[in-house]
């Protein structure tokens, strides 16, 4: 057994957990965050994607240790049902999603691509990106356009006005 600590969508989180304790496992059966899904357990569907400090990488072929001091961030912890993150409400809007059971490994694939290649990733860019992010219910065209759609929002300027910008 070994003691961990590391953060998980912003809290400190100190556990005690086995040595062979895949991250994917930490973060659904000790800490309850069941958004990151298992689909194939062998890192080829992507189901499981999660960021470890700032990083796109599939849980399930990552130990628990391995996290040890890391920031993760997790589907839960990238916006609410009342504050959509960008990329979950690009989803939403072209309808990049039909089962949803792929849709949360998407969606952080997505964030993930967006942050490395900024606002306008081309099409060729994004589908050589989602390679080992499996959909079996889509064609992917939509999944495509939402991340496109995603990283354009991500790279929009905030619609807040800053105070030097009303006075």
């Amino acid at each position: 057994m070994q003691t961990l600590t590391l953060t998980v969508n912003g809290a400190a989180v100190t556990l005690t957990l086995d040595e062979r304790t895949l991250l994917v496992e930490l973060l659904r059966d000790r800490l309850r965050l069941t958004g990151t899904h298992v689909g194939c357990d062998t890192s080829q569907c992507g189901a499981c994607t999660v960021h470890l400090d700032g990083v796109a990488v599939k849980s399930c072929a990552v130990l628990a240790v391995q996290a040890e001091g890391a920031e993760i961030l997790t589907i839960e912890g990238i916006g609410s049902a009342e504050h959509l993150h960008p990329m979950q409400a690009a989803f939403r809007e072209h309808h990049g999603l039909q089962c949803g059971f792929c849709t949360p490994g998407m969606i952080m694939a997505g964030i993930d691509i967006a942050s490395r290649h900024g606002p306008a990733p081309d099409e060729p860019t994004v589908r050589a990106e989602l390679e080992g992010n499996l959909c079996r219910c889509t064609g992917y065209h939509n999944i495509v356009l939402a991340i496109q759609a995603g990283a354009r929002a991500m790279g929009a300027p905030s619609p807040v006005s800053s105070p030097a910008a009303t006075a």
